[in-house]
């Protein structure tokens, strides 16, 4: 019985021991093997390995993947035209070279995003000191990523790991100027507004004046108009009452005495005092009257 139990006391420090020297490196990772604190051997390739028994040699996974690093706080940063932005950016970079990262920042990566960090932003700092807030906002945009990235190139070298790729997610002004930045596109845009009301109110005046001229024009030619056609009714009726009057003398001097007669008594109120013995009431009295001895009044 004591030499079941030894035996099995035996595999099972066996079983602990083969344990102890096999690992599994994932393609995700990265093994460091270390002997008595140096490193012994990087494994690259994945698959199940071998290992001395702690504490003759440890192991240490890193992770081979793309990592992204947000910038930590927003700091102003000052452009060509002094003004301040606050820029948002982020980074994606990975492990490169696993002895220099290790020998640089130890096995964790929060490390090397601290001290990568300040790099990055001074990157920014130099780069956006170099041009307008137009530029920083569009023109320019993309080249500001490519050259912090160059920057940033020979620097990554030092912490084993390369940088992938630079982006600006966010540029906005700082704090301290965005309401005067406000008020002063405010102002801007009340301008533009103000010249536009300005130009609509030129162009409707214009345009009424315009119109005025043609109302004249066309009032005028139809008046013209009216009074050429006027004026040949008046030369035909002149003719045909030439003609009617040459026909009958008598009767065009009695139809002349209506006119008269007509034009002087058009309202009730008119009141004319004349001798009735006069010629105007001749056609009134007839070929055989006598005057009346009263004037008349109509």
């Amino acid at each position: 019985m004591n030499r079941i139990a030894a035996i099995l006391a035996g595999a099972i420090v066996v079983l602990m021991l083969l344990s102890s020297m096999l690992f599994i490196v994932d393609q995700r990772q990265f093994a460091v093997i270390y002997a008595l604190g140096e490193i012994k051997e990087v494994v690259v390739e994945p698959g199940l390995k071998f290992k001395l028994p702690p504490p003759v040699q440890n192991v240490v996974m890193l992770d081979r993947r793309v990592q992204t690093l947000d910038s930590p706080e927003s700091r102003p940063i000052f452009t060509a035209e002094k003004k301040s932005l606050v820029i948002d950016w982020l980074i994606k970079w990975r492990i490169t070279e696993p002895r220099q990262f290790i020998r640089n920042n130890g096995s964790d990566i929060r490390n090397v995003e601290n001290r990568l960090a300040p790099i990055v932003q001074a990157a920014f700092n130099e780069e956006v000191t170099k041009r307008t807030v137009i530029g920083v906002l569009s023109a320019e945009r993309d080249k500001i990523m490519n050259d912090v990235r160059k920057r940033l190139a020979d620097e990554a070298k030092q912490f084993g790991i390369e940088v992938v790729d630079v982006r600006i997610k966010r540029v906005d002004f700082a704090s301290t100027i965005t309401d005067s930045v406000y008020r002063r596109m405010e102002s801007e845009r009340k301008r533009v507004a103000n010249e536009t009301r300005s130009t609509g109110a030129a162009e409707g005046e214009k345009i009424k004046a315009d119109a005025d001229r043609q109302r004249e024009i066309i009032v005028a030619e139809a008046y013209r108009d009216a009074q050429l056609i006027k004026g040949e009714g008046d030369a035909k009726a002149s003719a045909l009452y030439a003609e009617a009057f040459g026909r009958d003398p008598q009767f065009a001097q009695f139809y002349r005495s209506l006119e008269a007669y007509r034009a002087s008594f058009s309202k009730k109120s008119d009141v004319m005092v004349v001798d009735p013995s006069s010629d105007f009431f001749k056609a009134m009295r007839g070929s055989g009257s006598t005057p009346a001895a009263a004037p008349a009044r109509k």
